[in-house]
């Protein structure tokens, strides 16, 4: 017993030196990157400065950089090639007070953010990857996706211009639904005719891209959930748990239009999970049918009357053409 009681205390010993060890490392690396963004910022103004002594016309965008790039990496090492630099300058100029840079992001974070030449958009994919802590991997593909167009074009301008200083945050359940659902992730070749069946599978093999596509708070609970009915079962494809709104999710994959039939079967699984599912604490479950397409007419009809949180939402297999998205929402913040 008392070689029990000495291994379960040793093991206690090894497990709290591993928990201060990994928050040591992590209070580093926060440290190190700090120090490295606010070096980069600080190189930055010293280029825009230099640029601002009567020499930006005849050496910006030909032969500063070059020759900067050149001359830094020989005395300094790596660290400045011609790339870094023209990130370097425009991280000054992007953010002209230092007090406005996080420590909570890296320099990798900074140059994908500044690869957004949208003012408002960068500044929400800079607060939402702050609100979730996104990784830089994470990041990219929300931008690449054009989260922020896809969330804008859905709402007014009053919220577009909320969106972009806040962050998208989630605080009653149309919040949650976008409009299209993007799943390039799961490479699908254009032209090929999948089943419904491979659908779901592919989604659960990219289970983590999916959850981030959906957005913050959902918890995966489980695959084609069965419902009995009476003698009759049923099947929902994907559920989730949304631990912000507190309640399940439902999400049935359609590959084709959205009907009239599968409202009133989405309908009435969340009659279903109203009285047999819910417990104690729980909100109400809402209902997402993922189709490829839908008739808005339709479904305006066959949610007539319908008091359950139910909705229709199309996804894409490819990523949307980023030149009109941005220019819809630029007539959306202009026209309104």
């Amino acid at each position: 017993m008392k070689a029990i009681t000495k291994a379960a205390v040793y093991e206690k010993l090894i497990t709290g030196i591993g928990a201060i060890l990994e928050k040591g490392r992590h209070k580093a690396y926060v440290a190190v990157n700090t120090i490295l963004v606010e070096t980069y910022w600080q190189i930055g103004w010293y280029i825009v400065e230099y640029e601002q002594q009567g020499r930006r016309k005849v050496e910006y965008g030909s032969k500063l950089f070059d020759k900067l790039s050149k001359d830094l990496r020989i005395r300094y090492g790596k660290g400045f090639n011609r790339s870094n630099l023209i990130y370097i300058r425009l991280l000054y100029l992007k953010y002209p007070k230092s007090q406005t840079l996080s420590n909570q992001l890296t320099w990798s974070h900074y140059v994908l953010l500044l690869g957004v030449s949208d003012d408002f958009a960068r500044s929400f994919y800079e607060r939402q990857c702050i609100n979730e802590k996104w990784s830089v991997r994470e990041l990219k593909r929300q931008v690449n996706s054009m989260l922020f167009e896809r969330l804008a074009l859905s709402k007014d301008k009053k919220w577009v211009l909320k969106l972009s200083r806040q962050g998208h945050s989630v605080e009653k359940h149309e919040d949650i639904i976008k409009e299209p659902y993007l799943l390039e992730f799961l490479k699908i070749p254009e032209n090929y005719k999948y089943s419904e069946k491979e659908l779901e599978q592919k989604i659960i093999d990219n289970l983590q891209m999916f959850l981030l596509e959906l957005g913050k708070g959902f918890s995966f609970a489980g695959r084609q959930y069965r419902i009995s009915i009476g003698e009759n079962h049923f099947y929902v494809d994907l559920l989730f748990y949304h631990s912000i709104l507190k309640c399940f999710v439902l999400i049935d994959l359609k590959i084709k239009r959205a009907t009239h039939l599968d409202v009133g079967q989405m309908n009435m699984y969340l009659n279903y999970f109203k009285k047999e599912e819910m417990t104690e604490g729980d909100n109400e479950p809402i209902g997402i049918i993922l189709a490829a397409d839908r008739n808005d007419v339709t479904v305006e009809y066959a949610l007539g009357g319908i008091s359950n949180r139910l909705f229709v939402s199309k996804y894409k297999l490819y990523l949307p053409d980023k030149n009109e998205l941005r220019e819809k929402v630029r007539q959306l913040l202009e026209n309104k």
